[in-house]
């Protein structure tokens, strides 16, 4: 496949993650995956992607694709409206608050973001492994054992705060039959 000029896609990994969730995708295209931030206490996930668009210099006279994985696929169409990209993709994500599991809920009403033990936080593998759907269990000890507890502890805290209503209706979501985190709520394509 020719590489279209001037395209240039951005990845956003999930929660608890970092760009070597994109380690095995091969484009066609000039790529970035961005990293993650110093959140600000209380900060919403549309005030966190506004951000990321600002430290990366994100406009919208550019020809950029936006990919993003799990809680990634959150900033992603937070950041859809506003820079209006060639393509925004989710992947295993929610591009609405109706579309999170209830279960999200619970854990904003009960205040878990701030009392589950740090242990629990960073699963063991086999757990995590059933959790996101993958057999990569190497790449996935490695993502675990780096994690930033207090950016996954904010992380929690905006997901289960997160108010978007309504999603654009040109984002394509995707979504695999093993994913157990945010498992697939209505219209989606599935892999």
């Amino acid at each position: 496949m020719k590489q279209q000029q001037n395209i240039h896609v951005f990845g956003i990994s999930g929660l608890g993650a970092d760009k070597r969730v994109f380690n095995f995708l091969k484009l066609n295209y000039d790529f970035t995956a961005i990293d993650w931030i110093e959140p600000l206490p209380k900060e919403t996930i549309a005030s966190y992607a506004q951000r990321l668009i600002n430290e990366y210099q994100l406009n919208t006279e550019s020809n950029i694709v936006i990919v993003g994985v799990s809680f990634g696929g959150m900033i992603a169409s937070e950041m859809h409206p506003l820079l209006k990209p060639q393509k925004t993709i989710v992947i295993s994500s929610a591009t609405k608050t109706s579309e999170l599991p209830r279960l999200f809920s619970l854990v904003r009403r009960l205040y878990l973001s701030r009392w589950i033990p740090n242990f629990l936080l960073k699963p063991n593998i086999h757990i995590a492994a059933f959790l996101f759907g993958t057999k990569r269990k190497k790449l996935l000890k490695s993502i675990i054992k780096d994690t930033n507890i207090q950016f996954l502890r904010w992380g929690m805290y905006a997901i289960t705060n997160w108010i978007k209503a309504k999603s654009a209706s040109d984002i394509i979501t995707v979504h695999g039959t093993k994913d157990k985190i945010i498992p697939k709520k209505g219209e989606k394509h599935i892999l």
